[in-house]
């Protein structure tokens, strides 16, 4: 327990320090990129192959994924990956962003019987932002105790 505390205490200091919020800019120029990605391919998919809002958002994240995950391994998490790709870390990129579609895709579903679809994906793009670089940042690419002198870095 005590080890969860010192590790939390950590993390709450690096964001402080800058450090996750240097990485938080980052990921998101990546996103940006990879925002117009999901969202050109959820809107073909959407006018040439299937009706459903469902559908055509988990097959867009599934478009996106692999460049998003190359995007990030060379550019904001390179000094955790040495700019390497892995099998690992793509398994651990890919099950955060299951995480971050699933939980898109309810904010999309719900939100557009209330809002126009543009809208709609536009608030589940926020909603994954959120949930993906948490799990990036803070489980998929943290830092082991080797690399940071026995404490997690963030």
């Amino acid at each position: 327990m005590a080890a969860l505390f010192i590790r939390l205490r950590d993390r709450v200091a690096a964001w402080r320090g800058g450090a996750v919020s240097f990485k938080a800019v980052s990921f998101a120029m990546v996103g940006v990129i990879n925002t117009v990605v999901d969202a050109v391919a959820f809107f073909l998919i959407l006018a040439y192959a299937t009706s459903s809002l469902v559908v055509a958002n988990v097959s867009a994240w599934l478009v996106a994924i692999t460049g998003s995950y190359v995007m990030n391994t060379m550019t904001t998490y390179s000094a955790e990956t040495g700019g390497k790709l892995s099998f690992k870390d793509f398994l651990g990129f890919a099950a955060s962003g299951i995480v971050a579609v699933s939980t898109s895709t309810t904010a999309l579903v719900i939100a557009a019987n209330y809002l126009p679809v543009w809208a709609a994906k536009a608030i589940a793009i926020l909603v994954s932002f959120a949930v993906n670089f948490s799990l990036t940042n803070f489980v998929v690419f943290r830092r082991g105790p080797q690399a940071s002198g026995g404490r997690s870095a963030p």
